[in-house]
Formats: C-alpha cells, sequence, structure tokens
C-alpha cells in the first residue's frame, strides 16, 4: 500500500469500475492528494556516509547489552559473512544464509529441515535456524532429516553435522583400525517405513555395550542415521535414511565389536540427538535380552515387508522412484530422490518477498507469509520506499487536527510492520529486534532488522521516497525515476533509524541495490507483487498503486540481473501477487484465515493505542486503524501469475515432463518411460520468461510449451510482456527448438500496462493447436495454427470482465472448449466441432468462484474444477457441447479450505490447503490429507498410462517434488520424494 491507508476500488463482486471518488474515509483533501514531493531535507554529499554508525536496539529493556559492541557495518554485495548484521557469530550463524554449496553425487546429503551444504573452505555451515538454541528450541516438527547420499569407497565421513554422535563412535571405530564406520551400514533403516531394521538396532547395542561412556552414541556408528518411523521403532539418532535395506553389512557389525574392544573413550558425553535406544543405560542389555530384540526386529522386519509391498502397489516402483540403495532415484547419484514422510519438513528454502510500502505484504502476500514463518521458513521482507505519504499518522477523523510529520509516520509504520511480524512469529508483539545499518551495493545505506527470538525473520528498509498517490504523475517517485523524468529518487529515513546519512538512487542503483539483497540471502523463492495490473476500462486508472507495479518492475529487472551476473547461487522461483484489485474479487480465503490475516493488520494499524515500542512516533499506522481490513483486502490472496496447473505431462513412452520457471528461465525435468532415472532440472536457453509454463502434446506426440516473456527494452515504453512457446525436437527427446514469439494482443505498454494473462493451449481433434489469453480490457484473444505451421492473427473472442487466466480443453468429441471465470460467474466458448471456429461467449450459469479454474477433458466433455468463495471447497462441474455449450450439475468436493489453483487427474485432487501445505484427495467419499510440503504456484498432475496418476510440485526450495497412485478406488499417494539434488549453485 501507499499513503498508510487502503485505497478504494469498484465494488466488490463487480465488473472494473472507474476508479476510486474521494471518500469521507479517506478526507484529508482528495485522495492521495498528501505526500506530493517536497523540500525535506537537504542532502549531503551522494554516498557519504557519516561516521560508524551503531546498530540500535529496536526494544533496548530487552537487550540492554547490545550497544556494547556495536559491530561495524557490513555491504550487502560483499561475500556473506557471519555477524554481518551486527550480530556476534557465537549467537548464531548468520541470520543471512549462505551460498548454498555445489556438491558431487558421493557426498551427504544434508538432513531436511534448516541445514545448508558446507560453506567452501569450512568443514559445516549452520543455518541460524539450527544456531538459534540459545534463543529458543528448534520446532518439534522439523525433526525430520534426508537420507545421507552414499559416501565415496574411500572418502571420509560427510554425514550431518547434527549426527555428533555417529561422528564420534565413528571415530572410535577408527581408532581401533576398522575401516570408516559411517559407510558400513549404508541400509540400517527400512526406506519405506523409517524404522530400524534389527540388524541396525543389535549394531547399536553392541556398540552400546561397548563403548564407554558414549554408549547413547555408539549406535550411529552402524546405522548412520536410523529414524523414529511410523512403526515407533527405537532408534540411535535423529537421522533418516530411505534407502531399503536388510541390515547392517559384517563390516557395521565389526566395527561396532572394535569399537567395544579398542575404542577409546572420546573426550565427553555426547547427548543422542534422537530418542535412547532401548538398553542404552548401565552395563548394557544380557545376551537374552539381545536376542529378545532380534525377535522382535525379526516381526518388525515381517511388518516393514507388508508395507513395501502396499508402496509398490501404490505405484512407487513403476514411477521409477524407489531405486537402489545407493541410488534412491532410480538411476545414477546425480537424480537421487527421498521420500518425504507424512508429518515430514522437507527442504525449507529461503523466501525473500520485496513490497513498495510498509503493509503490502501484510495485505497483498498473507496469509502466504504467515504460513512461511510458521513453518520455520528463514523469511526477509525487504520495503522499497518509507511509505511516509502525507506523514500524518491519525485516524481520519483526526487528520485534521494532526501535524504532518513525514519521518514519525514512517517509523510509526515500521514499528506497525514489527509488531505484526514478531506476534506472527512468536506471539509477542514486543519482541525485541536488533536495528543495524549496512552499506548497500547501490552506494547507500540501509536498515536491517533481525527478530531477536526467531532470527530467520529478517526486515530490510531501503527508505525511498514514495509516490504518495495511487496514479497521478509524481516524478520523485519509482514510476518517475524508471521512466527518467528524475535522474535520482531521494531517500526519506524514519525518525527512529540508525541510518543517519541521506542518499540517492539512480535507476541502476536501485536494481543493484536489489541485486545486492538477493545475493546476501540467497533466496530459492522470491516474492513481488503484479508488475502488470491492468487499468480500469472506463476511466483507464491504473488498478493498482504505481509504486506497487513499477516496484515490482525495478525487482523483475534485479532479478533477471542477479541470474545473469550471481554465479555462486542456489536456483529460485517467483511468485507475484495482486494487489488492490483483491477487493473487487469474491473472497479467496474461509472466515478463519481471513480472521488470522485481519489480526496482523490489527496489530499493525496499533488499535490498543498502548506504547509497546517505547518510540514517541507511535507503534504503529493510525491511518488505517478505521478499517484495518482496508477494501475487503483481509479476506482474500490471488497470484498474478503461475496459476496452471499443466505443467507435468506424460509421453506415449509413459515418461514424465515438469516446466517450471526457474532464474528467469524455463527449468525441464524428465523422467524417461515408467521406470527411468529423473534428470534435471536443465534450463531451456532463453531469459525473461515469467512464473508460469504450460506444457500440451501435439498430434505426432511431441510436447510443446508455452509461457509469456517479459523484455525491457532499451526504452521505459519498450517493456513488454509477449507470448512464447517452445517445441520438442522430436518425440520423447531432450532438445527443444527456440523460443517462438505469437506476440501480444496489447499494443502497447501504456495501454493496459502490458496485462495480458499467461496462455491456456489446446490440441482439437483435427490436430489443430490454439492459444488463448485474457487481454488487458478484460476479452477473450486468441491465436490458431495454420496447416502450414504459422499462426493466424489475434482474434477477439468476446467476453467482459473476465479475471485470472483462461483454461481450455477437449471434449470426448475433440471440441475444443475454452472457460473464464469472471468476477461473478463463469463463461465459456466451444466449438461446434473440431477444427471449427470458436462459437459465441456462454454465461454457464455457475456462481461465482475464486479464479483459478481447472480443466481437463473426461467422461464425453470437459470437466471444470474451482473454489467455493469464502470457504476454499472444491466444486465441480461437467462442461458438454452437445447443442451448445451446458452445465450438467454442480457438485462440493469439500476440502482443507485453503485457496489457489487445484489440479485433477484420475481420482486424484489436489491444491494447496489451509496452512499452506498441499491438501489431496485420493478418490471421491475418501478423506482430504495433508503433505508436509509448500510450494510455489500450482500443483501439476498428469495420468502416467492408463492406470497411473503422477503429481507434482515445486516446493519452496525451488526444488521438484513427485509423487503417484495408482487410479483404483483404494489407492493412495506414494511418499513425496524429491527430484535431483539439493537446490546447490547451478
Amino acid at each position: 500500500m501507499s499513503d498508510g491507508h487502503p485505497r478504494p476500488g469498484p465494488p466488490a463482486g463487480g465488473a472494473p469500475g472507474p476508479g476510486p471518488d474521494p471518500d469521507p474515509y479517506y478526507q484529508y483533501g482528495p485522495y492521495g492528494q498528501y505526500g506530493q514531493p517536497d523540500a525535506y531535507g537537504q542532502y549531503g554529499p551522494y554516498g557519504q556516509y557519516a561516521g560508524n554508525q551503531q546498530p540500535q536496539q529496536y526494544h533496548q529493556a530487552h537487550l540492554p547489552h547490545q550497544h556494547q559492541h556495536p559491530e561495524p557495518v557490513r555491504e550487502f554485495h560483499h561475500a556473506p559473512q557471519q555477524g554481518w548484521n551486527g550480530w556476534p557469530p557465537e549467537q548464531y550463524a548468520p541470520v543471512v544464509p549462505q551460498q548454498a554449496q555445489a556438491h558431487s553425487p558421493q557426498q551427504a546429503e544434508p538432513s531436511y529441515g534448516f541445514r545448508h551444504p558446507g560453506h567452501p573452505g569450512s568443514p559445516e555451515h549452520l543455518h541460524p535456524a539450527e544456531a538459534e538454541s540459545a534463543v529458543r528450541p528448534a520446532p518439534a516438527q522439523n525433526d525430520y532429516r534426508e537420507a545421507d547420499a552414499p559416501a565415496g569407497p574411500t572418502g571420509p565421513s560427510t554425514a550431518a553435522p547434527d549426527a555428533a554422535d555417529g561422528r564420534k563412535a565413528a571415530r572410535l571405530a577408527r581408532r581401533a583400525g576398522t575401516p570408516d564406520a559411517s559407510t558400513a551400514a549404508p541400509g540400517a533403516t527400512d526406506g519405506r517405513t523409517g524404522g530400524a531394521t534389527p540388524q541396525g538396532r543389535k549394531a547399536a547395542r553392541l556398540s552400546r555395550k561397548g563403548g564407554g561412556p558414549d554408549r547413547a552414541a555408539g549406535a550411529s556408528t552402524a546405522t548412520r542415521g536410523a529414524t523414529d518411523g511410523p512403526t515407533g521403532a527405537s532408534t540411535a539418532t535423529r537421522g533418516s535414511a530411505t534407502r531399503p535395506a536388510s541390515g547392517a553389512t559384517p563390516q557395521g557389525r565389526k566395527a561396532a565389536r572394535m569399537a567395544r574392544k579398542g575404542g577409546a573413550a572420546p573426550d565427553g558425553p555426547v547427548p543422542a540427538a534422537g530418542p535412547r535406544p532401548r538398553g542404552g543405560g548401565g552395563q548394557g542389555p544380557q545376551r537374552n535380552h539381545r536376542w529378545a530384540g532380534l525377535v522382535k526386529g525379526v516381526a518388525l522386519c515381517a511388518a516393514v515387508a507388508a508395507a513395501g509391498m502396499l508402496v509398490l502397489r501404490a505405484g512407487a516402483a513403476v514411477e521409477g522412484l524407489g531405486g537402489s540403495p545407493a541410488h534412491p532415484g532410480g538411476g545414477g547419484p546425480d537424480t537421487a530422490a527421498v521420500a518425504v514422510g507424512a508429518g515430514a519438513v522437507p527442504d525449507p528454502g529461503r523466501v525473500v518477498q520485496i513490497v513498495a510500502h510498509p503493509d503490502d505484504d501484510l495485505y497483498f502476500m498473507n496469509p502466504d507469509l504467515r504460513y512461511s514463518i510458521s513453518a520455520g521458513h528463514p523469511v526477509t521482507s525487504v520495503y522499497l520506499t518509507a511509505g511516509e505519504a502525507d506523514g500524518v499518522n491519525a485516524a481520519p477523523a483526526k487528520g485534521a487536527t494532526t501535524k504532518p510529520d513525514k519521518p514519525a509516520y514512517a517509523e510509526a509504520r515500521q514499528n506497525g510492520i514489527r509488531a505484526a511480524y514478531a506476534k506472527m512469529a512468536t506471539g509477542d508483539r514486543s519482541s525485541a529486534w536488533k536495528r543495524t545499518v549496512v552499506p548497500t551495493k547501490g552506494g547507500g545505506h540501509a536498515e536491517v532488522d533481525v527478530l531477536v527470538a526467531n532470527p530467520r525473520v529478517n526486515l530490510v528498509w531501503l527508505q525511498l521516497r514514495e509516490a504518495g498517490h495511487g496514479y497521478a504523475d509524481v516524478p520523485d517517485s519509482l514510476h518517475g525515476l524508471w521512466d527518467g523524468k528524475v535522474a535520482r529518487l531521494e531517500s526519506m529515513l524514519s525518525s527512529g533509524t540508525p541510518v543517519k546519512q541521506r542518499f540517492a538512487y539512480s535507476k541502476d542503483q536501485v536494481v543493484q541495490t536489489l541485486v545486492g539483497v538477493l545475493e546476501q540471502y540467497a533466496p530459492t523463492t522470491v516474492r513481488f507483487q503484479d508488475p502488470t495490473p491492468g487499468r480500469y476500462p472506463d476511466t483507464k486508472q491504473y488498478t493498482d498503486h504505481q509504486d506497487h507495479f513499477y516496484g515490482a518492475r525495478f525487482v523483475q529487472m534485479a532479478t533477471a540481473a542477479y541470474a545473469k551476473d550471481v554465479k555462486d547461487r542456489p536456483h529460485f522461483a517467483v511468485q507475484n501477487y495482486v494487489g488492490y484489485f483483491n477487493g473487487s474479487l469474491p473472497s479467496a480465503l474461509d472466515p478463519q484465515e481471513a480472521k488470522e490475516k485481519l489480526d496482523s493488520l490489527d496489530t499493525y494499524a496499533w488499535l490498543d493505542r498502548q506504547n509497546h515500542c517505547g518510540s514517541d512516533a507511535g507503534c504503529g499506522d493510525l491511518k488505517v486503524s478505521d478499517r484495518p481490513a482496508g477494501n475487503r483486502w483481509t479476506d482474500s490472496i490471488n497470484y498474478a501469475r503461475g496459476t496452471s496447473t499443466n505443467w507435468l505431462t506424460s509421453d506415449k513412452d509413459h515418461g514424465l515432463w515438469a516446466f517450471k520457471v526457474l532464474d528467469g528461465q524455463v527449468a525441464v525435468w524428465h523422467r524417461p518411460g515408467p521406470v527411468g532415472a529423473w534428470r534435471g532440472p536443465d534450463l531451456l536457453p532463453g531469459t525473461g520468461m515469467d512464473p508460469g509454463a504450460s506444457a500440451v502434446t501435439l498430434k505426432d506426440g511431441r510436447i510443446a510449451v508455452f509461457g509469456t516473456r517479459t523484455s525491457f527494452g532499451a526504452r521505459p515504453a519498450d517493456y513488454k510482456r509477449e507470448v512464447v512457446h517452445a517445441v520438442q525436437k522430436s518425440p520423447g527427446a531432450d532438445g527443444f527448438g527456440e523460443w517462438q514469439s505469437l506476440g501480444t494482443p496489447e499494443t502497447a505498454d501504456e495501454t493496459w500496462t502490458s496485462d495480458i494473462s499467461a496462455p491456456a493451449v489446446s490440441v482439437d481433434g483435427t490436430g489443430q493447436l490454439a492459444a488463448y489469453v485474457r487481454d488487458g480490457a478484460y476479452g477473450l484473444r486468441g491465436r490458431v495454427q495454420q496447416a502450414d505451421g504459422g499462426w493466424g492473427p489475434w482474434e477477439k473472442h468476446g467476453g467482459e470482465d473476465l479475471h485470472g487466466a483462461p483454461v481450455t480443453a477437449t471434449d470426448g468429441a475433440g471440441r475444443r472448449i475454452v472457460l473464464s471465470a469472471t468476477s461473478k460467474s463463469v463463461v465459456g466458448w466451444a466449438q461446434p466441432k473440431p477444427g471449427a471456429p470458436l462459437g459465441r461467449v456462454t454465461a454457464t450459469g455457475l456462481p461465482d468462484t475464486t479464479l483459478p479454474l481447472t480443466a481437463e477433458g473426461r467422461e464425453g466433455g470437459v470437466r471444470l474444477w474451482f473454489r467455493k468463495p469464502g470457504s476454499g471447497n472444491v466444486r465441480t462441474a461437467l462442461m458438454t457441447a452437445d447443442g451448445g455449450l451446458k452445465v450438467n450439475h454442480m457438485t462440493d468436493l469439500g476440502g482443507l479450505n485453503g485457496f489457489g489453483s487445484v489440479t485433477a487427474s484420475g481420482h486424484v485432487l489436489a491444491g494447496r490447503a489451509a496452512g499452506g501445505q498441499l491438501g489431496s484427495e485420493v478418490g471421491p467419499g475418501r478423506p482430504w490429507g495433508r503433505s508436509p510440503l509448500m510450494f510455489v504456484g500450482a500443483p501439476s498432475s498428469t495420468m502416467t498410462g492408463k492406470n497411473m496418476v503422477s503429481l507434482a510440485v515445486v516446493g519452496l526450495d525451488a526444488r521438484l517434488y513427485v509423487t503417484s497412485s495408482a487410479d483404483a478406488p483404494d489407492a493412495y499417494l506414494a511418499p513425496w520424494r524429491p527430484v535431483g539434488p539439493r537446490n546447490a549453485a547451478p
């Protein structure tokens, strides 16, 4: 948001109407007519930093000692350093995530949770979440650990750093002259259940019996990571292994005996990382106890074998994801896939979200923000402007009598944001923050705030001037800087910031500043606002604040530069969010989720007026205190891009292909045949790709991939978003041709801000390929491929008040049906016969939806899935085209609330559930299940052959996760498995 208060929009549930009229709620004069450029302050020499500014403590009562030893400032563009934000390295290692280190297949893969691969030059690197034990204990749900990849035949152990007991036991074995114990038993657990095998437990007991004071850790010598699996078996460590094996190897048992006989006692006791195995105290169990344990272990093996047969029945073997003990992915070590068990937390990834104003994240990115924090993901929010508006921190009724103070109002808004984040992360709005100054790559300075009780939560304040108006021409703004109306945009420093030296940025310096932030935090998911929000049809005013979408364009340019210029980084995915226009659309959130979202805004708005922050500027944004919900913005969340569910597809050989955008390029994952080894991600040549890709199989069996591409051009007016596609060189081939442009139905960026949707594509019964988009005027446009391979012009197909992206599929007769959501219903088009032009737009009579639609040809027609507003429940209806487009009854399928796209193939239905994880139903009438996966964009599914369903998501770690299920009434989903190595440098 801008101006510190909601901007009114068209009436809820109505068509796009005129821009906002003055509202008594906003009357300090005409809406937005405050915050115009002024002559506030005189800036000193650009880039001059006045002395060594000491870090400030946001709430001094909590950490009075923090001012005693201020850290020197460090620059964003340097290599990540411990303590860069002012924290001593011994308190936690560092808040800013380090770059992920590429690792060879022979290296052990680190555990799931918040552990990064080793940093260059150091034996191990801890993420702040693991080093924060002095601040707060790690959440219990993060105890899942991923299996280690096989170590080299003679190489040193690379076990996860938290398996200290395993390493010490390995040292005992090495001192006794045995081979490296870390490779003694690569299969001490059964990968299908996570329970320790009898031989593994026996080795653990033997090691405990003879291992001296380190008995509790001895089991790791043989097991390297047995887990507390679903069977409830006692284990030696908290690690897990998913490689099936029958028991410890002879070398493992020998290592245990050698450790008992000759191992020197370690330097001190090592606490077990997980539940202590039975018999771990005293002198160890007697022989009969060992035999009793072995008998129980045999029984456990029988149960494990039965469970394994069920997994095979569910299709894990057919999907080629089970693999061998050495290579769980079913192929070479580069494609290792490890199961993600129920209740486990996969690789968390790191989230950076960049917004224009304080509170844009709370209004337009929540509940995703809250979900990420609650799940323990490292989250950093970056604010481009200070949000100073007119400087009046008062409710509308008191605005006329309140003295403007822009620095103080900017500080109050910052205080409100800190309180809202602290409450989301800790439950206590007054939880302390560490405030620090860092130089930026653009030559200025930024304030970095770290939440003391949860250092994974960071706030970065760039503090540039805001426009102060939603759409008026304001040269001193991000819009003016983008268009070249001003050469530099000056800072607006809040009254309480530790940044004291004013600065100004050129357009390139803003981009470089953002690149520096991305370098420092190494995100795997980048969230920002919609760079092409559109205009109202009648007034042509922007549907979103100009700071929102021009700020998003700066972020687009920065992510492109980061992807191109920074090589030592992980892959990253992008998610864009709809802004003000959410208030004109049906509610996407159920009442409980909306209430939780509003609670954060209530905190931000400082409703209780208590001085929680100890600041004279105020502890929140009183300008929104009369209506913290804004224009119904707390009722909704909508993704501006990346809602397609057609990015996973199968070929004629039952191979799987997945297409998602990483690093601004389309990434491809491929599994050849039903049991081949997964490969990828491989990035197709060509940059500038927007989030979201759709795949379609052509008549000759080749796959075509469609998406949109953004180019910036030499001039600001050259900004363009266009439809592009690439076609597989031959059926089943790994290679794809060059990207071909279908252009755009828009004539210029200025007309509709390049507001087109992602393309919906389908092939009709004659083999004719067509692509459709929603244009900036809220109608449907399409291009059809001709017999000679060329494309016809962009044709107008009518429709009005269309929102989101259209969907298309073909019915049993080969006729193409196109469907699109409006703010009140769904409309559609159908071919009268294959090869014919689309018929006229037809009202379906369906109720309103929450925008994202999913369509699939089945049951002779095209089945449509969508969500019920204000609920999140999934609904479905069958569309037929005999005698015109018709709806054949609608059914409510229930669900786990949630929002966004749903995917459906065979009997499987899946989508985002409340809480952000993936929810799924595996058959009509069966209960919905919830996976531990949080993901970017939309899930996707496809039929693999006639009786297998494959389902995939891309997690917040920018990694592909897959599962499968037999297409049968009593089937279930196999465990989720990540594809390829952990997300490291490309």
